[in-house]
């Protein structure tokens, strides 16, 4: 493995010290960044869907103040969104650049859009189960929890793994601006010096972590599918 990695991509191997802290920078931003999304992102789409006209706790104030965050921080490109929460990045952690400063505009870049896809997962759960839950007396926290989460869980993981596969992007292109990361790597070290075998290898690498990602989400969401449909027709039976 080490005399190809020395003849396919030589210049690779000779920063490879460097790559392998850039591949765990970006990964770092990635998982920080992509849990925090979600629990604000999902907490975001269950408001809108609750809040909405005719939701199970209709509140037009609430939904049109976070419809409006939310419409105004998606209609930003990422890397204008980067510069424009510099000052609130460098208030909140201290600085604006490596990993540590490419948290909060990475939370930002991912939870619009997060909220829009959970938004959309939640919205498709049937109506008549939420109808029959709230006849036997299901408060809005057992609807929200026992009916809409659970029963959008196959779509929740499709919608969790395009926007993890997003946020891969997002940091790409946050490591190009100063957080670090393979971006950064790529840039610095691949296109400025030309060494094209190290951003050819940093291509690579994120679709090898881009099919990863997909694969595993296509996985959970078929198994857990397929177990809530065995469970219904047993439960039918």
């Amino acid at each position: 493995m080490e005399e190809f990695l020395k003849t396919a991509a030589p210049n690779l191997w000779t920063y490879r010290d460097k790559f392998l802290k850039s591949f765990s920078a970006t990964f770092e931003m990635f998982w920080k960044a992509g849990l925090i999304a979600f629990a604000i992102g999902l907490l975001f789409g269950v408001l809108l869907v609750a809040t909405k006209k005719e939701g199970i706790r209709q509140n037009l104030m609430v939904y049109q103040v976070v419809n409006a965050v939310v419409n105004v921080f998606r209609s930003i490109p990422f890397i204008i969104l980067l510069i424009f929460l510099i000052p609130l990045t460098r208030a909140v952690v201290g600085t604006a650049i490596n990993v540590k400063g490419a948290i909060l505009p990475l939370v930002f870049g991912a939870v619009p859009f997060y909220t829009r896809q959970v938004e959309v997962a939640l919205s498709g759960v049937d109506a008549g189960k939420i109808e029959a839950a709230r006849s036997m007396g299901s408060g809005t926290a057992g609807l929200i929890f026992r009916v809409y989460l659970r029963e959008a869980v196959p779509d929740l993981i499709r919608v969790t793994t395009v926007t993890a596969i997003s946020l891969i992007g997002l940091t790409t292109m946050a490591g190009a601006v100063g957080a670090g990361g393979i971006g950064s790597f790529a840039i610095n070290y691949g296109q400025n010096q030309n060494h094209p075998d190290i951003v050819n290898a940093c291509v690579i690498i994120l679709l090898l972590v881009t099919f990863l990602l997909q694969s595993l989400g296509n996985l959970l969401a078929r198994r857990t599918f397929n177990r809530a449909l065995f469970v219904r027709n047993r439960v039918k039976s």
